[in-house]
């Protein structure tokens, strides 16, 4: 896994610095949440803002964390004015085809520490279900990710809860600024989408 340079000794948006002391098969973690690099917006609560091109970085001279970078020179890829109460947990899981033989990626309820491991489904049906139910009453599934949503099961096991961001929660936008976040994260998510079976770590 490639590490960059981050000088962490900065003042540093804490949201955007992601600790990964608990996750135990750091490589194979490292690896999977790449897959998701500018496939899945990230949400940071502390600047109400949420990054849809950005980088993520391991510094290489600090014990297991993750940065994300934001484009410095695509300002108009952060999106502003996101309260807290617009973000809410699905109690839905990515984890990666690999654990059960198959390829790119799986979608699973929530995972808990201790429990038999949830019934999975291919990523791509489950998502088609997912949003085509949401879309009935009358509702968008756009799913992000937080500090904290890179997680590992059984300390072996890399998996991703995903958030989900509320369009309706947003009333201080304008419509259009409504409208353009969700035509951002849904281009974002028909692109992961797509390429979901092709999708190892």
């Amino acid at each position: 896994m490639q590490h960059q340079e981050v000088d962490l000794s900065q003042e540093q948006n804490q949201d955007l610095v992601w600790d990964l002391q608990s996750i135990t098969h750091g490589d194979l973690a490292q690896r999977f949440i790449k897959l998701f690099e500018n496939r899945l917006c990230v949400y940071a609560e502390s600047t109400r803002q949420l990054y849809t091109n950005y980088d993520l970085l391991f510094p290489s001279d600090t014990t297991r964390k993750m940065v994300v970078l934001p484009n410095p020179y695509a300002f108009h890829d952060t999106l502003h004015g996101i309260e807290p109460q617009a973000v809410r947990q699905t109690g839905l899981c990515i984890l990666p085809g690999v654990v059960l033989n198959q390829p790119g990626l799986l979608l699973t309820s929530m995972i808990k520490e201790g429990a038999p491991a949830p019934k999975t489904m291919p990523f791509k049906p489950a998502l088609a279900q997912i949003i085509n139910n949401q879309k009935k009453s009358g509702d968008a599934f756009l799913p992000i990710m937080v500090k904290g949503d890179l997680r590992e099961f059984d300390r072996r096991l890399p998996y991703i809860h995903l958030h989900r961001l509320q369009i309706s929660r947003l009333p201080r936008l304008s419509s259009f600024e409504r409208e353009d976040i969700q035509k951002t994260i849904t281009r974002k998510l028909l692109l992961l989408y797509r390429q979901a079976d092709s999708l190892n770590c």
